[in-house]
């Protein structure tokens, strides 16, 4: 190769070397140009002030209906149903005879009793038992016949006191109604041996008893909500034998301590029931009223933002996000409860999410009525 040949290629090469540095210099001070000239944009939030107001809501919960009074009925003493005048779903009234026993044996003590008694009297009225025919001996004896009187006495009265002891045995054979009720159970028939020690008195009652005209509604309230309960208050239930009827009862016995297995509190609530559509046993669904007695604080739902570290809400303050960590209560149509360091009109992120860093600068948009939750 000649040198003039060499010089040309060199001279080509440096040339195409020169031409690649100058228009990659050019790029580079294009793209400088372009970032100074657009900043990154400033994100506009959406905020709603947060709420001051005092918690009214209704919340569903569970019940059961009692009967106001319940007695199981079982024989004091062994003996046998002779006769019985009521069955499941009979009506009695207080003292009615509802069930008559049979026992030879008592009767046989009374009968002995009764013999007792009038032997001690047929004694002591004897004469020359208590008292001499004599004067004279009387007069030495008076105090023997004394004695002997007092003893006399005694011995009728524990006669007296045995024939009454085996009379109150017999009364136990005629069974009657504690209270005017309803007879809701009924285990035994006539014939049958019944009693405490034997028969079907050991563990099943004769007969069950209800008061049916007034209920119990015992409802376990949990701990979150006891707050603001009164005696005396109406509250509305219904029963899904009649899905389209509400009922009510008054608040009438609170038992002011909180069950520590399920962290609710029995509340008792009387229910008339004269017209006996409700019955012990059902399960109705109690619209339980909740308040509270501060006025506490409220945002949107969904202003609040949860991570696997915090619960918190964004609040914009100076144009800047900063996040305050709450904790959540009652949630109320769309706003919801919270407890933390925030105050009546603080502004905060209608929509909290993790994306709005601490610090970050924002632009306030004031949100609508609507989607601050605002009741209709």
């Amino acid at each position: 190769m000649t040198l003039k040949r060499v010089l040309s290629v060199v001279v080509a090469h440096g040339s195409l070397v020169l031409c690649i540095s100058c228009s990659s210099n050019s790029r580079s001070a294009t793209n400088s140009s372009n970032a100074q000239a657009a900043p990154a944009a400033t994100p506009t939030v959406e905020v709603t002030k947060v709420m001051s107001r005092k918690l009214a809501l209704t919340v569903r919960l569970p019940g059961e209906l009692q009967p106001y009074e319940s007695v199981a009925v079982f024989p004091k003493l062994t003996a046998f149903v002779d006769w019985i005048g009521v069955d499941r779903g009979s009506r009695v009234k207080t003292g009615q005879l509802m069930v008559r026993l049979v026992a030879p044996e008592i009767i046989a003590q009374r009968g002995e009793a009764q013999s007792k008694l009038q032997a001690v009297k047929a004694a002591s009225a004897t004469p020359g038992v208590v008292a001499g025919n004599d004067l004279d001996v009387a007069q030495k004896l008076v105090e023997g016949n004394r004695a002997r009187l007092e003893g006399a006495r005694e011995s009728e009265e524990a006669a007296r006191a045995a024939l009454k002891s085996v009379a109150d045995i017999q009364d136990y054979l005629q069974v009657r109604a504690p209270f005017a009720g309803v007879i809701t159970e009924r285990n035994v028939h006539p014939g049958a041996l019944v009693g405490p020690a034997s028969g079907s008195g050991i563990d099943v009652p004769l007969l069950r008893v209800e008061k049916v005209d007034r209920l119990r509604l015992v409802v376990p309230v949990p701990e979150k909500y006891v707050a603001g309960m009164t005696e005396g208050a109406r509250v509305e239930f219904s029963v899904p034998a009649f899905p389209n009827q509400n009922f009510s009862g008054t608040i009438a016995r609170i038992a002011h301590a909180v069950d520590v297995k399920t962290r609710t509190m029995p509340v008792e609530l009387d229910v008339v029931n004269s017209q006996g559509r409700l019955a012990s046993g059902m399960f109705p669904e109690v619209l339980w009223p909740v308040h509270r007695s501060d006025a506490t604080s409220f945002v949107p739902a969904s202003a609040v933002a949860r991570t696997t570290e915090a619960t918190f809400v964004v609040r914009i303050r100076n144009d800047a996000a900063e996040w305050v960590n709450v904790r959540t209560g009652e949630l109320d149509g769309k706003l919801i409860e919270v407890f933390g360091d925030l105050h009546k009109d603080d502004e905060v992120a209608s929509r909290g999410t993790d994306e709005l860093r601490p610090g970050t600068r924002v632009a306030v948009k004031v949100a609508s009525g609507d989607s601050q939750g605002s009741p209709k």
